[in-house]
């Protein structure tokens, strides 16, 4: 929301500039790494019950009945594993978004310090980012997504 807000703001060159120019990046990455290791782990593990099975001379029935089993509890764990995962990223994302808003309402000097050094860590000169520091003190909201990101 805040990056919207302030391309609306921006020059009108600039303005044209961005709107002719389209990035393209790659936007699935924790999706990727969930089906390599969705995969890896669920082909894994029933192979290796399979292996063991067959070395133990059981029945094919048996090592085939084993296989789905470990199949289907494999995909409940991953399911739940998931789901948990995500839920905690999102409890995690909550709480410190809260803390952060906490952090601008009182004690707003500290976090105008935190951004100033963000900026100093970048090569931003004092000069350069007092204005910057200022504006966003003026916009609680875009403070609070600058923080976060």
């Amino acid at each position: 929301m805040a990056a919207q807000n302030s391309r609306a703001t921006i020059e009108p060159e600039k303005q044209t500039l961005l709107n002719h120019h389209k990035e393209k990046h790659f936007t699935a990455g924790e999706v990727v790494r969930d089906i390599i290791i969705g995969v890896s782990d669920g082909l894994t593990v029933p192979f290796a019950l399979a292996a063991g099975l067959s070395g133990a001379n059981a029945s094919s029935s048996i090592v085939i009945t084993a296989g789905i089993a470990e199949v289907a509890a494999g995909a409940i764990s991953m399911g739940l594993g998931g789901y948990l995962a995500a839920k905690s990223e999102a409890d995690h994302y909550t709480r410190e978004l809260k803390r952060e808003e906490e952090e601008i309402i009182n004690v707003p000097d500290v976090e105008a310090a935190e951004v100033a050094e963000i900026l100093a860590e970048y090569g931003v000169e004092p000069h350069e980012y007092a204005p910057v520091v200022n504006a966003l003190r003026k916009r609680p909201q875009a403070w609070l997504d600058f923080m976060m990101k």
